[in-house]
C-alpha cells in the first residue's frame, strides 16, 4: 500500500509537473499512469517525426528555448521522464542543441527519470570509432545491458532505499514480476560515482545483472534536481507494487527538484531590469517565463522605515508580487500578496521588521495548451514563451541611533537629560560608514572628541569622562560620509 505523499496538485514555480519525452526512436507513450495516480499535471512528446521533436525540445519561431526551459534556462517542468527504446538512436535525433536542453534542465535543478533507454542516455556512453555516443552524460558513472529481453525481473529492495519512504512494498522488501527487455545495469566496478544511491537491485540468478544495481538516484550538486532511473519498465502498470514503484520513483525525483535560486539582492532605491533575452546568456537579467518564479531579496536594517517595493512591466501580462520575511516568497506562503490584473504594483510597509525579505515575482500569464495525438499545441500568448521584460526596486528610510549611558536616544530629538561625569557613549550604523563624532560647548565651540572606541557586537562605544567640565549644556554630534549630521544636547550635572 503506498503510503500518503503530500504533492500539490501543480508544482508551485513551474509550467507543470513532468514532461513526458517519447520522441525520436522512443516509445511514444501518451500516459503515465503513475502520474495520474499522483494527480499530478502533464505534457508529452509522442512521435517519431525529427522536425516536431525539434521545434519541441530545441526551438521554434516562438520559443527560442524549447518547451523544457525557460528563458533564463530554468526547467519549465518540475520532472522530466524519458521513455525506453533506442538511447543512441533518441541522442542522435536530438543533435547537441537538444541534448544540452536535457542537460540545462536537470544542472538547473529539474529532475531526471527514465526507463531503459531513458536510463542509459542519462549515463556516460562508450566510444564508438574515437566519439563518445551521444548521451546526456549527466549520471557520471557507466552502465551495462543486461542481455535479458522481453521478460519479467524481480528487484530486492535495500533496507536504506529512500523509495521505502513512499511505500512499504508488501513489507517484504522485494518487488515481483517488473517488465524487462534490453535493460540494463550501473556498473559499479567503474568508478561508481560517490552519492549515487542505490534504490533497486535486479534478482536474476541466471544473468550477470543479478544483484547488480537496477535503479539508483544521484544528485550533481545543490543547484542541480536529482536524477532517478531505472532499467526496468514499471512506467505502463496500472496497480499493485509496480505501480506504487513508479509512483515512489516519480516522488523521489520531484522532492529532489533544487531549491528556489535568488536572482540577486535589491538594493536600497536601485532600481533592476529584467529585460535580457535568451541569446544575451544573462539570466541573472532576463525576462520571466509563464508560471515561473523570479526570487530576490532584501536586506532590511534595524529601524528602518517605510520599505516599499515597486514592480512596473507590461500591463498585458499579469504579474503577481510576493513579500515573506526569512522565507521564499509564494503564492501561499507569503506574508503579503499582490494579485491583482497587469505588470504594475506598489507594496508598502511602514515598520518592517529588520532582517531578509524576500520578494518572489510571479508571470500568471501564460499559453493556451491543447493535447493533440503527438503531444501539445501551444496558441494565445505564444510571446510569453520568450519572456516578459519588468523591473523592480525595493527602497526604505533608515535612521541611526545614539545611546548615552544606559539612556537611549536618537539625534533627531533634542531634549535635557542627566548627564554622569563618566559617560558611555554609543551608536548604531545599519549600513557601513565612516562617522564623526564632537562634541561641543554652550557657545558652539568643539572641546574634545571622544576617545577610547571600541565595537561591540553591532554597535560602536565610545567612553568619555568629562569629570574636568564645567556643568552646563553641551552638544553631541554625529556625522557620516553621508552628510547625515544629526546632534543631541545634554546636561552636564556634577
Amino acid at each position: 500500500m503506498l503510503k500518503i505523499v503530500s504533492l500539490p496538485a501543480q508544482t508551485e514555480g513551474f509550467y507543470k509537473d513532468i514532461f513526458m519525452d517519447g520522441g525520436v526512436s522512443l516509445t511514444s507513450r501518451t500516459s503515465l499512469p503513475a502520474a495520474d495516480a499522483l494527480h499530478l499535471s502533464m505534457e508529452f512528446l509522442a512521435s517519431g517525426d525529427t522536425s516536431l521533436q525539434r521545434k519541441t525540445i530545441t526551438k521554434n519561431n516562438y520559443d527560442q528555448n524549447g518547451y523544457l526551459l525557460y528563458p533564463d534556462g530554468a526547467p519549465r517542468f518540475a520532472v522530466v521522464y524519458v521513455n525506453g527504446g533506442s538511447a543512441t538512436g533518441h541522442g542522435k535525433s536530438l543533435g547537441e542543441t537538444g541534448r544540452e536542453r536535457f542537460r540545462s534542465f536537470y544542472y538547473n535543478g529539474g529532475s531526471y527519470t527514465g526507463s531503459c533507454a531513458g536510463m542509459f542516455i542519462a549515463s556516460v556512453s562508450y566510444m564508438e570509432d574515437g566519439i563518445y555516443e551521444p548521451y546526456f552524460h549527466i549520471w557520471p558513472g557507466r552502465t551495462k545491458q543486461a542481455g535479458l529481453a522481453s521478460t519479467y525481473t524481480g528487484h530486492f529492495i535495500p533496507a536504506d532505499s529512500p523509495l521505502l519512504k513512499y511505500a512499504d512494498f508488501g513489507g517484504d522488501h522485494y518487488i515481483r514480476k517488473v517488465y524487462h527487455n534490453y535493460g540494463g545495469y550501473a556498473r559499479e566496478d567503474l568508478d561508481f560515482p560517490e552519492g549515487t544511491e542505490v534504490l533497486l537491485r535486479y534478482d536474476y540468478p541466471d544473468k550477470t545483472m543479478d544483484e547488480k544495481p537496477s535503479c539508483w538516484a544521484y544528485i550533481e550538486n545543490d543547484q542541480s534536481g536529482r536524477l532517478v532511473v531505472i532499467g526496468s519498465h514499471p512506467e505502463s502498470v496500472t496497480s499493485g507494487e509496480r505501480l506504487d514503484l513508479m509512483k515512489a520513483i516519480l516522488s523521489y525525483a520531484l522532492d529532489g527538484v533544487a531549491k528556489p535560486r535568488v536572482k540577486g539582492t535589491l538594493l536600497n532605491g536601485q532600481e533592476r531590469i529584467m529585460d535580457k533575452n535568451t541569446a544575451a546568456k544573462e539570466p541573472a537579467y532576463t525576462k520571466i517565463g509563464d508560471k515561473q518564479y523570479h526570487h530576490f531579496m532584501a536586506k532590511i536594517p534595524p529601524g528602518a522605515r517605510n520599505f516599499k517595493v515597486l514592480l512596473s512591466g507590461d500591463d498585458t501580462c499579469d504579474l503577481y508580487l510576493y513579500i515573506n520575511r526569512e522565507e521564499f516568497a509564494f503564492d501561499g506562503a507569503s506574508e503579503f500578496t499582490l494579485q491583482t490584473a497587469g505588470a504594475n504594483k506598489t507594496f508598502s510597509l511602514l515598520q518592517p521588521e529588520s532582517g531578509t525579505w524576500y520578494i518572489g515575482v510571479k508571470c500568471a500569464t501564460t499559453v493556451q495548451s491543447v493535447r493533440q495525438n503527438q503531444g501539445y499545441v501551444y496558441s494565445g500568448r505564444l510571446d510569453i514563451l520568450n519572456g516578459s521584460a519588468y523591473s523592480i526596486k525595493a527602497s526604505w528610510d533608515t535612521v541611526t541611533t545614539v545611546s548615552a549611558g544606559i539612556k537611549s536616544f536618537k539625534l533627531y530629538q533634542n531634549f535635557p537629560n542627566p548627564f554622569n561625569s563618566a559617560t558611555r557613549i554609543r551608536y548604531q550604523l545599519f549600513r557601513e560608514s565612516n562617522v564623526n563624532l564632537s562634541v561641543f560647548n554652550a557657545l558652539g565651540q568643539r572641546i574634545e572628541i571622544p576617545v577610547n572606541k571600541q565595537q561591540a557586537e553591532d554597535e560602536y562605544v565610545y567612553d568619555w569622562d568629562a569629570g574636568h567640565l564645567p556643568g552646563g549644556v553641551y552638544f553631541i554630534r554625529l556625522k557620516t560620509d553621508g552628510e547625515n549630521v544629526q546632534t543631541e544636547k545634554i546636561v552636564l550635572i556634577h
